[in-house]
């Protein structure tokens, strides 16, 4: 099997070729584009496997590249950006952002999310948990077809919003900390994915909690985790 090719949206030449380098001592195939327009052409042109986003590009918004993408293409996106606020995160997540790492980053955690990234990529038909259909109140997650609904309406999330939800209805009832989640969605428990977890439950509540300051299928126990409640 080819390895997996990668998009690289990077306008500092430094962090781009740390990241080009490290792909290529890792044997992937690349393709590097400094400006939001070339990297829109080469996503249409190339059609990568993973595109690697910077947001800050010199012609445009890596916001507005997303929502390009997501017009025609569900093809995975890492945001890599010094935009570390929680509002920057989640309005990148909500255009359609698969993860987000923040600058600055160590190689290896660049690493692991594209593992976990290639592991949904080419291995999204592993085990369902238990059952196929699990229910709580009105949310409904079908494993099979890989569908969640509430009140019968079907959502619509990330990856990562998904696989962290069913994590969570696998343990209902459960305490799952901080570093068992991290480890179980990115393989790892950098500070970087404490985080992102804070920030991808912000947007799950939004989609699956009819008040999401006051959740009912997820709750917070501060400086430990979050469980998924039995309604």
């Amino acid at each position: 099997m080819n390895k997996p090719f990668i998009l690289v949206v990077e306008d500092d030449s430094a962090v781009r070729n740390l990241i080009t380098t490290t792909l290529e001592t890792q044997r992937y195939r690349f393709q590097a584009a400094p400006t939001g327009e070339t990297a829109i052409l080469e996503a249409v042109s190339h059609n990568p496997d993973v595109v690697l986003l910077d947001l800050g590009l010199p012609d445009m918004d890596g916001i507005e590249i997303i929502r390009k993408i997501r017009t025609w293409s569900k093809m995975p996106i890492i945001v890599i950006s010094a935009r570390s606020e929680d509002t920057d995160k989640i309005e990148a997540l909500d255009a359609g952002a698969d993860d987000y790492l923040t600058k600055p980053f160590s190689v290896e955690e660049l690493l692991a999310r594209l593992r976990v990234t290639f592991r949904r990529l080419y291995d999204s038909g592993g085990s369902a948990p238990g059952d196929m259909v699990f229910t709580n109140g009105d949310l409904r997650i079908d494993y099979a077809a890989g569908c969640v609904y509430v009140k019968e309406k079907e959502l619509h999330l990330t990856p990562m919003e998904y696989k962290i939800l069913c994590l969570l209805a696998k343990n209902a009832g459960k305490v799952l900390t901080h570093t068992t989640i991290t480890k179980e969605i990115w393989g790892s428990a950098w500070d970087n994915d404490v985080a992102s977890l804070r920030v991808f439950m912000a947007t799950l509540r939004k989609k699956i909690e009819a008040d999401p300051s006051a959740p009912k299928y997820i709750q917070t126990h501060v400086g430990v985790g979050y469980r998924m409640m039995r309604v």
